[in-house]
């Protein structure tokens, strides 16, 4: 069908389509800042689009080399558990991280910065009576297996502060020799921000963004350490300044340089590191390499909150741990609660909040057991309307791509997304006699359906993880015993309650080994939990 029947046959549906197109340009164009301050990347399209918190509207994602997006992202600091608003951002970020690779087909090289040296790991070395090597390692382990069990993707390389020393020195010996960096009395480093004219470019400093520092030499309150000299049983590191450790924005800095060089495609995090410390980052960075821009584009997450607005926070004591909420919760619950909201938002995290996710999260994965049951022949209900669920399916494919091209809006694709879902099951649970048998329809948008959701990271337990084909056939026949039985009870007349009672407690203890028996009519269907 070319694009003129097209329009004939969605007259409607196009005209507003183009008049929503022509409104978004003209609203990204009024919206978009000066754009001084932020120079167009040449190399190759991708056809996606991300915000730009520079600009202050989407700009088109290009790549320096074609097909190969270089990323790098704040990892933690480990000096204590990650809590469930660590969890979101890198929930949210593992979801474009997969939207781009999975989707997209973008071959991404993702690389994390573990922060495994600072005050706040010093403070809780001493406070343990831990070396603070024991300490890091113990916390970094847990939360690589705290991600693992969230199902978010190792990145292609996780980087210590403490392995990249040697480079962090260098980096800082140049910048002071490039007068961009000076040493104090005491063998600190700070960068001189005054030289850099540049400064701001993400974000206009507040006076309550600039945290006082009373150092000796200090020449400005905005300029900030690039090299800590050492206290009193302080760990510390060799430097031509004496000795010392790295300061908290140059390790990033140093990292993402000797793996990527002078240019970094996407460099990502919470919304609270834009600034000070990917301020800081963009401005030594620049200057050390001589460039005007040394990351592309930056991606800033929305914070998960409590209800009031109230973040989440170690220092408010506030914070639920990913173990503890794992245990009233599945990764699959929180990856939805991060997909029904666009990544930039906030979120604000309650019990009702999760049961909206639980709720979708159940209906999805009910839709697609529903469906692989109607296509096995073990579901005797429905009608299938085929050229109303194709057609609904075609759309809905359409906008999810839209969505995702445009600033991986995952809100509005789940939207599109649950929209399919609710007519497919009006279709399924339409009981007619005779029953119809329109299967391509259901399998395709099953097919779909799972796909899809897997690209976003949600993990399906079903059968098809079973490694043992024989005991689906032993479920089969069980059942078929049972639905016999019942049948007979439910044809007797009175009805043999006993045995119905006791086909009631099958599908109850069945339940407990996460295999869900679902009765309609004379009918019995089975799927995994």
């Amino acid at each position: 069908m070319n694009i003129t029947h097209r329009i004939g046959y969605y007259p409607t549906l196009v005209t507003c389509k183009l008049i929503q197109v022509c409104k978004c340009f003209v609203n990204t164009k009024a919206k978009c800042q000066d754009k001084s301050k932020w120079t167009k990347p040449v190399g190759y399209e991708t056809n996606v689009s991300i915000y730009n918190p520079i600009t202050k509207c989407k700009m088109p994602l290009i790549l320096k080399t074609k097909n190969i997006l270089k990323w790098y992202m704040c990892g933690p600091t480990v000096y204590d558990s990650a809590h469930i608003g660590h969890a979101t951002t890198y929930i949210k970020s593992d979801i474009f991280r997969r939207i781009l690779s999975d989707y997209f087909d973008i071959d991404v090289l993702l690389v994390m910065g573990i922060t495994d040296i600072d005050d706040k790991i010093i403070k809780r070395s001493i406070e343990s009576e831990k070396d603070f090597e024991t300490l890091s390692r113990h916390f970094e382990n847990e939360f690589c297996a705290d991600m693992n069990k969230l199902n978010i993707r190792e990145p292609y390389l996780r980087c210590r502060v403490t392995n990249y020393v040697p480079q962090i020195i260098q980096f800082i010996e140049r910048l002071i020799a490039k007068d961009d960096g000076y040493v104090t009395k005491d063998g600190s480093v700070y960068f001189n921000t005054s030289k850099y004219d540049k400064y701001g470019k993400l974000s206009t400093p507040l006076q309550s963004d600039v945290v006082t520092d009373q150092h000796i030499g200090k020449k400005s309150a905005l300029d900030f350490a690039l090299w800590k000299a050492a206290k009193a049983n302080e760990p510390f590191w060799k430097s031509p300044w004496g000795h010392g450790r790295p300061g908290w924005h140059i390790e990033c800095s140093a990292i993402a340089s000797t793996v990527f060089g002078n240019s970094v495609d996407i460099h990502s995090g919470g919304i609270d590191l834009a600034f000070p410390h990917h301020e800081n980052e963009e401005a030594q960075s620049c200057c050390y390499h001589g460039v005007n821009q040394w990351v592309n584009y930056w991606l800033h997450c929305g914070h998960l909150n409590l209800k009031g607005n109230v973040k989440m926070s170690k220092s408010l004591k506030n914070t639920i741990s990913i173990q503890d909420f794992l245990e009233n919760y599945s990764a699959n619950h929180l990856r939805m609660l991060c997909l029904l909201s666009h990544y930039r938002n906030n979120i604000e995290f309650s019990d009702e909040i999760m049961q909206n996710a639980v709720s979708v999260t159940k209906k999805l994965d009910n839709f697609i057991n529903d469906c692989d049951n109607y296509v096995a022949g073990r579901f005797k209900t429905g009608e299938i309307d085929e050229n109303l669920l194709f057609a609904t399916l075609y759309d809905t494919r359409s906008q999810v791509h839209s969505a995702l091209a445009d600033d991986f809006d995952t809100s509005k694709a789940m939207h599109a997304i649950i929209n399919l879902v609710g007519i497919g099951n009006k279709m399924l649970h339409k009981d007619t006699t005779p029953h119809s048998n329109n299967v391509s329809a259901i399998a395709a948008v099953s097919n779909y359906l799972s796909n899809t959701l897997s690209k976003f990271g949600i993990s399906r337990s079903t059968k098809s993880t079973i490694e043992n084909k024989q005991i689906e056939d032993i479920i089969d026949h069980f059942l078929n015993f049972r639905a016999a039985v019942r049948i007979r009870a439910l044809e007797q007349n009175p009805k043999d309650t006993i045995i119905l009672k006791e086909c009631d407690n099958v599908r109850k203890c069945l339940s407990t080994c996460r295999i869900i028996v679902k009765d309609q009519q004379n009918v019995s269907s089975w799927s995994w939990k």
